[in-house]
């Protein structure tokens, strides 16, 4: 297996696009990710697309040959683009499956990319598409959505460990004031906890503002085999761990609610491939869909310990500056969650901090990051280790 680096990334912009289609957001990443990595398109052996659900979203399958078409790479190159699809992880999942195509030398220069576009429906049809990542026959039936099984796992949360309300509101207040020094970010205003609390009632205990939003936008990026990255750039990033773990799709299922064993699992194994611990990790972006889920997230990577996610975040030990930064991108929650991209949106935002271009949100002498993506309620999991240094 060969050594792989980071040698090209870019995100789009992400919110409402009302102005510019699926295809236009994914070309501009993919484009502006070759323009960074000083490849040209021709050199490229194979592309992997993150995509959820364009069939629901945008009425368009067969993704994979539509970017290759309209990025300029089908007609004469005829170059390989596969789509990837695990409900919010496909972004993960396709950077993981690129990563493997390169270091199993199979592939030299891959791209992996990532995009939705999900304001162009209903906000009805937007939550029906998204339940479709839990266990339809199970759940979804039943009228359960995923704000409503994640207040389940907040509920539960609280009761167990006495988590508050105000807990999860600070992870959201902390993600804003984030979010508010990112240029892509869908929203850019700090909040309080006081408009958290009071903001309208989504499933209880989860506020709207506990949420994370509705979101068009596209991010990819460029993988070569470390060897030969320092040809095509000054800064590669190297991928020092790749992890993927399974669970129930049905949450009723799980030995416990609190717990996404999945990416208790995915964790584990990145920190033995990596041969590294917490103590290593600089910066995370975790999957914070919900407030509760970055509470839990942290637990299930060993950050804090079981139980004291919230306290961990109340006391500041998550910010830009504390323990372990979490979500310098501003999360899910203020960055925005465009399914088929976070994944690889999060990939971005460590490259970016691990070269010392974050700007107002930059974590001083970032050395190591980690990305945490969540598909479902955490029936999937894929976490990623990246390193300045091979």
């Amino acid at each position: 297996m060969r050594d792989v680096a980071i040698i090209g990334v870019k995100n789009t912009k992400f919110g409402e696009m009302w102005e510019r289609s699926f295809r236009d957001i994914v070309v501009e990443a993919g484009i502006g990710a070759i323009e960074d990595s000083g490849v040209s398109g021709d050199r490229l052996d194979g592309m992997y697309v993150g995509n959820m659900s364009g069939g629901q979203f945008v009425e368009q399958e067969h993704i994979g040959a539509l970017i290759a078409d309209y990025s300029g790479l089908a007609l004469d190159l005829h170059i390989p683009s596969t789509r990837v699809e695990a409900a919010c992880a496909s972004g993960g999942l396709a950077f993981r499956q690129a990563v493997m195509a390169v270091a199993s030398g199979h592939e030299d220069i891959v791209m992996a990319a990532g995009v939705e576009k999900m304001t162009d429906v209903s906000a009805t049809a937007a939550s029906s598409a998204l339940a479709a990542a839990a266990d339809r026959e199970w759940e979804g039936i039943m009228g359960a959505t995923f704000p409503g099984l994640y207040a389940m796992v907040a509920r539960m949360h609280m009761h167990q460990y006495g988590t508050t309300s105000e807990q999860m509101a600070t992870v959201a207040v902390k993600n804003h004031k984030n979010g508010s020094m990112n240029p892509i970010a869908q929203y850019k205003s700090p909040i309080t906890v006081d408009s958290v609390l009071n903001s309208i009632m989504v499933a209880d205990p989860l506020h709207i503002f506990d949420c994370s939003p509705i979101t068009d936008g596209a991010a990819a990026v460029v993988l070569a085999p470390a060897d030969i990255a320092h040809e095509y750039t000054d800064t590669p990033i190297y991928i020092k761990a790749t992890a993927q773990a399974s669970d129930t799709i049905a949450l009723h299922d799980r030995r416990d609610i609190t717990t996404l064993d999945a990416s208790v699992s995915a964790g584990k194994r990145a920190f033995e491939m990596a041969k590294m611990t917490q103590a290593d990790i600089d910066l995370v972006e975790v999957h914070d869909c919900f407030t509760i889920a970055e509470i839990c997230a942290i637990e299930d990577l060993g950050f804090a310990k079981k139980g004291e996610g919230g306290k961990m975040t109340e006391e500041g030990e998550t910010a830009i500056g504390g323990k372990i930064a979490v979500n310098t991108s501003g999360g899910l929650k203020s960055c925005g969650h465009p399914v088929g991209a976070t994944g690889i949106k999060q990939v971005v935002e460590v490259t970016h901090q691990l070269r010392g271009e974050a700007g107002g949100r930059q974590v001083d002498g970032a050395e190591v990051g980690m990305t945490h993506n969540v598909g479902g309620s955490g029936a999937t999991a894929v976490v990623h280790i990246l390193a300045r240094e091979r």
